[in-house]
């Protein structure tokens, strides 16, 4: 099945949907900015202090008269229009579909990327990541200690394209004990002014970057330019570090750089498997490692070659169009302006929904089906949101036997308050039937699936008290957490991915490099995420003799076994914690990188 782009079922209501939002955003946009000359974030507060600014009141009361007068001149035509748009939403599909062809043909070396079963091999690889991005309307975001959201939105999509847009680097050591940490930031890998695009996926697999044209009002907003970075001939790049204390030392002084044409072809004959596996800042012990650890790494820049990538809380529709425009031409397939909009259901009065879902799906690989459903059971200002469940099915490729390879992707945004586990467990509980519905609905026969994932912000850690009943939920008896150890229990490495809003522009976390080095420091993390939340008139503490400080790692990204083609079997390469967006979001982005293989004797057969 081929989406519709318009959510709108033909063009003469799509000219009457443009029509009525024309007439309520001056309106619209007046009040956020009303809003918004009145809050300044703690970043704005310190500028004004160093630069001993003693205007800003005079600011503040002038803008406030200026757009509050503009507001209500515009606020009769605003009602006009909202008289129009309301009853429009009850013909709307609930999501904007966005595709961008590849720019050019795809070179012979690149064609063959990723191929994985296509080719007769029994691996696969994919990534995936998601984040939140509080990209709310900037008066709104300014509560959260964020502001400048176009701004934002701008240099996010960029920051993600500089991260996925590069060589997949793999770190292996020898022997720890000579060495010292290695991280992608050292003079051994190509960094990010070195690297370059590499297209990743078995339908569309050719990419050329778009040219990086800045507006005036970039520039103005202090948005810095990225240069596009010359192609390397290779994707994948392996680099095995011999120490003084091997062998191999003294026949290879410099390390070895092996490059690899395909993530999804890797052939590992001849070369050994070292011990390690080194991280940023860390290290993963393979040799010694039981049959749950996971390797995994801090990471200043987003994953290479990310698959499918799931964004919340991008509720502003002119930052979903600048996202969409930077990431488009690397994830040819969008959906975005996720959710529903006026009365829900249509008809009635009791949910009125003033933003959409905030879910922003970009996916390298076609998308056949999609399908959104509304939490019915949102209360207080979450009700003001349509947030709920996208569930889009995409085409991974073929396999030998031209059956479909295909792979379910499942993004969520749950109820936020503190306090109300219940609400969240009742949308987990619809979370599971949706996605068993919307898999049975649309399986075929012929086709082989590879991966079953379900990504989002929970609003719920596995170490506070407060979130016990969450914690308990059957949903991770379906699907395995690469993070949990069990029920109100982190696996000791893991890291909390929500960062305390008052000190989001503190000099340790304000930098990608820097929030980097926080991170892996217990003493200093604790100062910036959240610290778990303990069960009401309880005291808490926190965390047990002899454990980590975690902090609430509410970000997660889910997979299952039980629903993939029987002669599959995933295993985690690797789970990264990305710091690239310091000062844009109060979110730890997170990443999962998930191999797949086929049984050999069924390979060729399926």
């Amino acid at each position: 099945m081929s989406l519709r782009e318009s959510p709108f079922p033909n063009s003469f209501v799509e000219g009457l949907h443009a029509v009525s939002w024309g007439l309520i955003l001056p309106c619209f946009w007046f009040l956020d900015r009303l809003i918004a000359v009145c809050m300044s974030t703690s970043l704005e507060r310190t500028q004004r202090h160093e630069q001993e600014c003693y205007l800003h009141p005079l600011k503040v009361f002038f803008g406030f008269i200026l757009f509050l007068t503009l507001f209500l001149v515009t606020a009769p035509l605003a009602f006009l229009g909202f008289l129009l748009w309301a009853p429009l939403q009850a013909t709307r599909r609930p999501f904007s579909y966005h595709h961008e062809p590849p720019s050019r043909p795809a070179p012979a070396e690149e064609g063959e990327r990723n191929l994985g079963f296509e080719a007769g091999a029994n691996k696969a690889t994919f990534g995936f990541a998601t984040a939140n991005l509080c990209l709310l309307p900037d008066g709104i975001a300014r509560f959260n200690n964020l502001g400048h959201t176009q701004r934002r939105a701008t240099a996010i999509g960029r920051s993600i394209v500089q991260g996925v847009n590069r060589p997949h680097i793999r770190i292996f050591v020898d022997s720890p004990s000579s060495c010292g940490t290695l991280s992608p930031s050292s003079s051994l890998l190509p960094g990010p002014s070195t690297t370059s695009p590499a297209s990743y996926g078995a339908t569309d697999p050719a990419y050329q970057p778009p040219p990086q044209a800045h507006s005036d009002e970039d520039q103005a907003d202090g948005a810095v330019p990225t240069t596009t970075p010359p192609k390397p001939s290779d994707s994948n790049y392996v680099v095995y570090v011999p120490c003084d204390d091997t062998e191999e030392s003294s026949h290879s002084p410099t390390p070895v750089i092996n490059t690899n044409h395909n993530s999804n072809q890797q052939d590992r004959k001849g070369h050994r498997n070292p011990p390690r596996a080194l991280r940023t800042q860390g290290v993963a012990q393979r040799g010694q490692a039981g049959p749950d650890d996971v390797p995994w790494e801090v990471s200043s820049l987003f994953p290479a070659n990310v698959d499918i990538l799931c964004l919340e809380e991008v509720f502003d529709k002119r930052a979903a169009v600048k996202l969409t425009n930077t990431l488009g031409p690397l994830f040819n397939h969008i959906l975005y302006d996720v959710g529903v909009y006026a009365c829900q259901p249509p008809g009635s009065c009791s949910s009125f929904k003033f933003f959409n879902s905030g879910l922003f799906l970009a996916s390298r690989y076609p998308v056949l089906e999609a399908q959104y459903h509304c939490f019915p059971n949102a209360r207080g200002e979450d009700a003001l949101a349509a947030k709920g469940l996208l569930s889009a099915k995409v085409l991974v490729g073929q396999n030998q036997k031209e059956k479909k390879l295909v792979g379910y992707f499942n993004c969520t945004h749950l109820h936020a308050p503190e306090g109300e586990g219940e609400i969240r467990c009742e949308q987990l509980n619809m979370l599971t039937k949706w996605i068993q519905e919307f898999q049975v609905t649309n399986s075929k026969p012929d086709e082989v699936v590879v991966f079953d994932v379900l990504s989002g912000d929970f609003n719920f850690d596995n170490c506070s008290p407060d979130d016990s009943l969450e914690q308990k939920h059957s949903l991770f008896e379906e699907y395995r957490d690469p993070c949990r150890a069990g029920p109100g229990q982190e696996k000791p490495w893991v890291i909390g991915t929500l960062l305390e809003q008052p000190t989001l522009y503190h000099e340790d976390v304000r930098t990608p490099e820097n929030l980097q080095r926080t991170l892996e420091r217990e003493e200093l993390r604790k100062q910036y995420l959240s610290s778990p939340v303990a069960l009401e008139g309880c005291p808490m503490v926190y965390p047990e003799l002899g454990q980590p400080w975690v902090g609430r790692r509410i970000d997660y990204i889910l997979y299952r076994e039980s629903s993939i083609s029987k002669h599959c079997r995933t295993e985690i390469e690797e789970f990264t914690f990305v710091t690239q967006l310091a000062g844009l979001t109060d979110h730890i982005p997170v990443g999962l990188r998930l191999n797949v293989f086929l049984d050999s004797d069924t390979a060729q057969s399926e």
